[in-house]
């Protein structure tokens, strides 16, 4: 007991007298006035909700009293109630009182759920003792289950009441009964008593108070209430939970506080808030160990930046790398606070723990592993960023980080050919050019793989199940910038491997054959060159780019892969053009000799350039103006004006050509002239044959049909053309009954060329490309001519002033008329 009251004493309570209710009308005559038990009360209770009351001088009544302040009793022994114990969890009230006067005090049992005759059914009476010696009872208590009840005697013993076998054990027992909310009484004289709460788990003394002669104290409706001699009632109202909380805090009581919090059962944040100012407390003091140890129970809380700025100071490093640690073992930590983190390590130059932090498992990992990777590189700790870099698979720092600061390419080389072919292709992309510089023939060992069937190092060595993947060999070509010569044994490993390797491949290896073989001194290694160039030009790889090939070999000025690309090209005048320049002649008759049937205006050219030349080639416009005459490509008055620009050519030199042509154009006046002399006959006789048939009889004499070549009978068909059938014969083979069966065939030829001679009149473009592509142009004239292409036709709008309408019409018609006639 001595131990108790040296506790520490807070008021947290609140006392006030319990005062009668208003009437219903919110008025009353007692309203506001102390409330007053009935005198003679000696014991109570409580519990389900109300005080339960006994009393002596009433004479064996149990009251009543619920939460409205409205008393209600009964009678429950003839002469006085001595205990009372009503049931938390069940309406059963016990009670022990006497009847009569001498004999043992009787035990009775309530159900106050049940009526009998208004008042609560007692379900069971029974003596405290057996037998009749009269006993003072001293307390009464029932077990919640219904199956115990147990009552003590003044001289010590204990009566146990067994429900299941209705029995009774006597028990001797010296007890010391304390109550948690009733400590007892410090009688500084007889009327004063002081009520002492304590809080038990928290050990404290929560409420202490002197009051008079106090009869009991009862716990119900979350109060307590202190019942007085004098029949009063005072309430003891727990103050809340932040009320306090916040008494303690005004006595920098944290920790009394935080146990205080944790019996009440304050959620999480409320306690966060707590732990909050104790660490605030504890900072002010300058306790800054004791303060973040308080800072790191608010983490999941409090806004880290909050504890964060007050230990930036130097002195207060390692409190900070605490509370970060923890930070992140909670896995609450962003980027920042792992950069905040690793700087305190490498500030603190404690490697064991940055090794110790960076070398977790990885379902251990509680930051971000990136901006770990980035400020261990920063702080020059470039083995740890490496191996953290490696761990977690983040390759585009590992190989920055082993290329850019570390300098070992060839540790990154072999790191790029482990990896997956999509990542091992991004980073030889990237870092290719670098790895070329320094270590060229493994790059480009790599880049082969790479490119044909490329496997990560580990597969490699496998079952080769897996296909291999392979990489766009055009992609890479900028990785050689500086490198040629791995560049070209690149590109012949892709042409040899890969038949199907992109076009730009085949186009940087005729680039690159082309420059060696420009540069190139020696005429053995210039003479293959020029044949491995030639070579890839025939291969057929650059008949889509033929003219990037062709820019490619003018640049080098290599004239053999110029002349050949012409030539797949049919670029014929460039050829000859080209010879021409180099003023190669037998170079360009050959090239008439050549493709002179596929473009003939080549001859025309090469006579156009020889006759410009001063100088003596008259071997050569022979030949040229031979191969005109015979297939008789220019007129000769145009050759006649074109040789007229060379003053070295005479006329002896087209002598023969011109003589040869005159002969000819003679032998050729005579077979036209004998040909008009034959249409004309031909016509004359037709025009005769025409007028006959117009004025004179036609006698058929024809003997045999003409279809069956049988003798011919009536009877018979005959026409003006001289052919005669028998009628079954012509009525069998005849599609018309007014043509000629045997003439019919000739007769649709003629029609068909006449309307096929109508439908192209108005074919301009036609006539324009005949006439242009004929050898004899005057042909294609007189066959338009005989179409009608040059047939005039006259749109007459507005007759002209002075003529009637009536005399345009009849014009018009006459005019009609006659082109009709001749027409027919």
């Amino acid at each position: 007991m001595a131990a108790y009251l040296q506790w520490r004493r807070f008021v947290f309570f609140d006392r006030e007298l319990v005062k009668e209710p208003p009437g219903p009308d919110g008025g009353g005559a007692g309203a506001g006035k102390p409330f007053a038990l009935p005198p003679g009360i000696t014991v109570c209770d409580s519990g389900r909700g109300s005080l339960v009351f006994g009393d002596i001088l009433a004479r064996g009544q149990i009251w009543f009293l619920p939460r409205s302040l409205q008393f209600s009793s009964f009678q429950a022994y003839k002469l006085r109630v001595t205990h009372l114990y009503q049931l938390k969890q069940h309406s059963i009230l016990a009670s022990v009182g006497e009847d009569e006067e001498g004999i043992n005090p009787l035990v009775k049992v309530w159900n106050l759920e049940k009526r009998d005759g208004g008042n609560p059914l007692c379900t069971r009476i029974f003596p405290a003792i057996p037998g009749n010696k009269p006993t003072v009872v001293s307390c009464l208590t029932v077990h919640e289950n219904l199956n115990f009840m147990a009552i003590g005697f003044a001289d010590g013993s204990v009566n146990l009441i067994q429900k299941s076998r209705g029995t009774c054990v006597n028990l001797f027992l010296f007890l010391l009964v304390s109550r948690s909310e009733f400590a007892g009484s410090d009688a500084q004289n007889s009327d004063k008593q002081i009520l002492n709460v304590y809080d038990l788990c928290n050990k404290f003394i929560a409420y202490s108070s002197v009051f008079d002669d106090v009869v009991d104290v009862l716990a119900e409706w979350g109060s307590l209430y202190v019942l007085t001699r004098d029949g009063k009632i005072h309430a003891l109202q727990e103050k809340d939970t932040q009320t306090k909380l916040e008494m303690l805090f005004k006595k920098n009581l944290f920790e009394m506080a935080i146990n205080l919090a944790k019996s009440h059962h304050l959620d999480s944040d409320g306690l966060a808030e707590i732990f909050r100012q104790y660490g605030d407390h504890l900072y002010n003091k300058g306790n800054h160990d004791g303060a973040i140890q308080q800072y790191i129970r608010t983490i999941g809380k409090l806004e880290p930046s909050y504890v964060i700025r007050k230990f930036l100071d130097a002195q207060r490093i390692h409190n900070l790398t605490a509370y970060l640690q923890t930070l992140h073992l909670q896995s609450l930590a962003n980027a920042d606070h792992t950069t905040l983190l690793l700087n305190c390590y490498t500030k603190l130059k404690d490697s064991s723990k940055l090794e110790e932090f960076i070398k977790t498992s990885e379902s251990e990992v509680h930051f971000d592993v990136e901006t770990a990777i980035k400020v261990l590189r920063q702080a020059g700790y470039f083995s740890h960023a490496v191996y953290l870099a490696e761990k977690h698979a983040h390759h585009e720092w590992f190989l920055k980080i082993q290329l850019e600061d570390i300098k070992n390419y060839q540790e990154a080389l072999q790191y790029i050919g482990k990896l997956p072919f999509d990542q091992a292709e991004s980073n030889m992309k990237r870092y290719g050019k670098i790895l070329m510089h320094h270590v060229p023939n493994e790059t480009t060992e790599l880049l082969k793989i790479l490119c044909t069937d490329y496997r990560p190092t580990g597969d490699r060595e496998g079952s080769g199940m897996l296909e291999g993947k392979k990489a766009n060999s055009e992609e890479f070509i900028p990785v050689f910038a500086n490198n040629s010569r791995e560049l070209k044994a690149f590109l012949e490993h892709m042409t040899e491997v890969q038949s199907d390797s992109p076009q730009g491949v085949y186009d940087t290896l005729l680039e690159l054959r082309l420059q060696n073989w420009a540069h190139e001194q020696d005429l053995q290694v210039k003479e293959k060159l020029h044949s491995e160039a030639i070579t890839l030009l025939k291969s057929g790889r650059f008949r889509t780019v033929f003219h990037k090939a062709l820019v490619l070999c003018q640049m080098h000025n290599f004239k053999d892969g110029v002349l050949y690309l012409y030539e797949q090209g049919k670029l014929f005048q460039q050829i000859m053009h080209y010879h021409m320049q180099n003023e190669q002649y037998r170079k360009v008759i050959e090239v008439c000799e050549l493709y002179g049937d596929q473009e003939t205006c080549l001859w025309e050219q090469a006579l156009s350039y020889f006759a410009r030349k001063e100088e003596d080639c008259k071997e050569y416009i022979t030949a040229v103006l031979k191969h005109i005459e015979n297939k008789n490509l220019m007129p000769p008055l145009l050759v006649v004006q074109t040789l007229a620009h060379n003053s070295t050519a005479t006329l002896s030199v087209i002598k023969d050509y011109l003589v040869n042509k005159l002969q000819k154009q003679s032998r050729q006046i005579e077979q036209d002239e004998q040909r008009i002399q034959k249409y004309r006959e031909e016509t004359t006789r037709i025009r005769q044959e025409i007028e006959e048939l117009k004025n004179s009889p036609k006698i058929f004499q024809k003997t045999k049909c003409s279809i069956c070549t049988s003798a011919l009978e009536l009877p018979s068909v005959h026409f003006l053309c001289g052919h005669s059938f028998h009628q079954h014969c012509f009525e069998s083979y005849s599609e018309s009954d007014s043509e000629c069966p045997t003439c019919l065939p000739e007769n649709r030829k003629v029609t068909d060329m006449i309307r096929a001679q109508e439908q192209k009149r108005d074919l301009h473009d036609q006539f324009q490309h005949q006439l242009k592509c004929s050898n004899d142009g005057f042909s294609v004239v007189a066959d338009y001519f005989g179409r009608g292409v040059f047939n005039k036709l006259t749109l007459i709008t507005d007759p002209p002033p002075g003529k009637s309408a009536t005399t345009i019409d009849a014009g018009l018609q006459r005019e009609l008329l006659i082109h009709t006639k001749r027409s027919t």
